[in-house]
């Protein structure tokens, strides 16, 4: 569901550039069991940076095949050819006056490089806390307040909702800024177009007459379809948005009120963090043993100083097929496309085709998603029911559920483009001055042919290179690393013959991303 009322724009200025920086965050100070506050002037607010956090987590299964376990919709190139992750970076980048393009984002550690690619890609530079184990956003965005100074405007934002109106959004931020104060917790609501059953309400009084935000009544379940009627005849509600807006110590000190526990253990944790460049790890055991509860039913339906801030802008929480099928432009048939789908005497049919021609003959009300290794077709009536066929097929073990045919790794990426018995080819990406680690294999055999770029190989003893057309053989149990000293992406065809081909048969020998003790 989309809402497609829109906001006055008012543009705050181009949108700068930057690259993304690497250096460590300062040591974590040891902090005292009961929050700190921190006072303010009030009168600085509006030209007062503030500091996203945008909440990574999550693997839905409702936009399968494209989303997967290992790579979720976040980081999938939904619109055009950026993720959702990406999207929400540019967005919130513009926030600031200054030239603060600096976030925070919360993240799993198995999809650390895949939130670091996309910083890149943005030009935003950030901090990545990442969790050791999911903990849900009450834990989340406690991680985050605790990174931040005390009296941080923070912006919690999730990673993978789709708001076009770049410059309604800036401005409904920077206007509800004014209302924060060291106690107070601002959520941003959107006005509904229709009685969905897809999301929360949040119910509030009339309007005030001088304040942006209004205290909110009560939140709401999401309800069934005649309890959603009754709402949107009702006029005083908004759609749950979850994003919220409030300074580090007023969430610190809600969390303190209403659930101490998530805040000692995420506390905890974060007094011994391990810093990484720009990964921040905190303490695996102490987290892990933090209670999972959502912001909402930990705070927000308890704390009694939440005010709501409307939003009349496009929104959209890509919650299934259909929500991103609505994003598309329709043709006179109501057929809509991303990438390259055709119709031929069809109607209100969606196709997604990245990757090859797709034709649609004589079809109506389907959806279609194709990707290299999963095919899905669905009526849009049957959309919902896309989760419960993932949880089948992950009852039979089926591997498509976790990983894509092309696995995003941190040196780049490679591609299985075939196997059989005793064999598997693959097409491998290296980035420019990226190297795998220093491995061996006990069950399998590698040939190596470059046919993109610069490849220096380490074989045993030796260590040469190779350039376009060239190849070489990796024995069983040789130890070898690749290495692209080049300024261009070294591509290549990797072909692997032996008893046992799994991507466990990697001993990991030397590696620069913190995956000696890993085993894929």
């Amino acid at each position: 569901m989309v809402s497609t009322s829109f906001m006055e724009q008012h543009p705050k200025g181009c949108h700068k550039k930057a690259s993304l920086g690497c250096s460590a965050p300062a040591p974590f100070p040891s902090l005292p069991s009961e929050v700190r506050i921190v006072t303010f002037d009030a009168n600085n607010l509006d030209t007062q940076d503030i500091t996203p956090v945008v909440l990574c987590g999550g693997a839905g299964t409702r936009l399968w095949p494209l989303s997967r376990q290992h790579f979720p919709k976040q980081f999938a190139p939904i619109i055009g050819d950026k993720s959702l992750l990406q999207l929400t970076l540019e967005r919130v980048a513009k926030l600031n006056i200054s030239d603060q393009r600096s976030v925070i984002c919360v993240a799993s550690e198995t999809h650390r490089f895949l939130v670091a690619e996309a910083l890149d890609q943005s030009g935003v530079e950030g901090t990545v806390l990442l969790e050791p184990v999911a903990r849900n956003t009450a834990a989340a965005m406690t991680l985050a307040a605790l990174h931040a100074k005390p009296d941080t405007a923070l912006l919690f934002c999730p990673a993978d909702h789709y708001i076009p109106d770049t410059a309604a959004f800036t401005t409904m931020v920077r206007d509800a800024i004014v209302e924060l104060d060291d106690s107070v917790i601002i959520t941003f609501g959107v006005v509904p177009t229709a009685p969905s059953t897809a999301y929360g309400y949040i119910e509030m009084p009339p309007p005030g007459e001088k304040h942006t935000a209004r205290p909110v009544s009560r939140f709401i379940e999401k309800p069934d379809v005649t309890r959603a009627h009754q709402l949107i005849a009702q006029g005083n509600v908004l759609w749950n948005a979850g994003i919220f807006l409030c300074r580090a110590n007023a969430l610190l000190n809600a969390m303190q009120q209403h659930a101490p526990d998530i805040l000692e253990q995420c506390r905890r944790s974060m007094q011994v963090a391990a810093v990484d460049k720009l990964f921040v790890r905190p303490d695996k055991d102490t987290f892990s043993a933090c209670r999972s509860e959502s912001i909402d039913y930990a705070v927000m339906e308890h704390h009694s100083n939440i005010r709501v801030v409307p939003f009349n802008g496009i929104w959209s929480d890509v919650g299934s097929w259909n929500a991103v099928a609505d994003l598309t432009t329709a043709d006179t048939h109501g057929n809509r496309v991303e990438g390259d789908g055709h119709f031929v005497h069809a109607s209100n049919t969606y196709i997604h085709a990245p990757c090859r021609p797709v034709v649609a003959l004589g079809t109506q009300n389907l959806i279609i998603i194709d990707t290299p290794d999963a095919v899905l077709v669905t009526t849009r009536e049957h959309v919902e029911q896309v989760k419960h066929v993932v949880a089948e097929l992950d009852r039979k073990g089926r591997s498509h559920v976790a990983f894509h045919r092309k696995v995003a790794r941190p040196w780049g990426w490679y591609d299985s483009i075939d196997a059989g018995d005793r064999f598997q080819v693959k097409r491998i990406c290296v980035k420019p001055g990226a190297s795998l680690s220093l491995q061996k294999h006990h069950h399998r055999a590698e040939h190596w042919i470059v046919v993109k770029g610069t490849a220096e190989v380490t074989r045993g003893q030796e260590t040469f290179l190779l350039t376009e057309n060239q190849s070489t053989y990796i024995p069983i149990g040789e130890i070898h690393r690749l290495h692209n000293p080049g300024k261009t992406a070294l591509e290549m065809i990797e072909v692997q013959s032996g008893s046992y081909l799994g991507e466990d048969d990697i001993v990991r020998l030397e590696d620069s991303y913190g995956r000696i003790t890993e085993k894929n």
